[in-house]
């Protein structure tokens, strides 16, 4: 069931585009900063009020890849794999960080702490290897900087 907050939160998204299923994505995420991800009941609760069926709105959940269909953590970490990073050497980033999490791409500490996953751009191509956590970016990556980084979200 959507809480008070989030049908207000959605209302207001609704409100700025011409047609209630033009919400459908804002929908989402704002149910989804409350709630870390979107599950099965959420959607159907969310679909629901947008006057869409659970598979069209499953549809544009899936087709966006930062709504979570599953339980994350609690800090989301986005490596960037794209060429740029690729060729400045993302994968000593990846390598380092799945050893010191004990997780690979789509996994979650067992803490609960982190989610490491894929992302294809961060949008920072003169300055690669880059990776973001939650909503900070972290550009011209080297391992020796994980560690400074990691306790940042302790």
């Amino acid at each position: 069931m959507l809480t008070t907050e989030e049908k207000n939160e959605i209302d207001h998204a609704i409100s700025l585009v011409p047609v209630r299923k033009a919400a459908g994505i804002d929908a989402l995420k704002i149910v989804q900063e409350h709630r870390r991800w979107i599950s099965d009941e959420s959607l159907r609760d969310i679909a629901a009020y947008m006057d869409m069926s659970p598979e069209e709105l499953d549809s544009v959940a899936t087709f966006y890849n930062l709504i979570f269909r599953k339980p994350v953590g609690r800090h989301i970490i986005l490596l960037c794999d794209s060429i740029s990073c690729w060729v400045m050497g993302y994968e000593n980033i990846l390598q380092d960080l799945s050893t010191k999490l004990g997780i690979k791409y789509g996994e979650t500490t067992t803490d609960g702490r982190y989610t490491l996953l894929p992302n294809c751009c961060l949008g920072t191509c003169d300055c690669a290897p880059a990776l973001m956590i939650d909503d900070d970016l972290y550009r011209n990556l080297t391992t020796d900087q994980l560690d400074y980084i990691l306790a940042k979200y302790d």
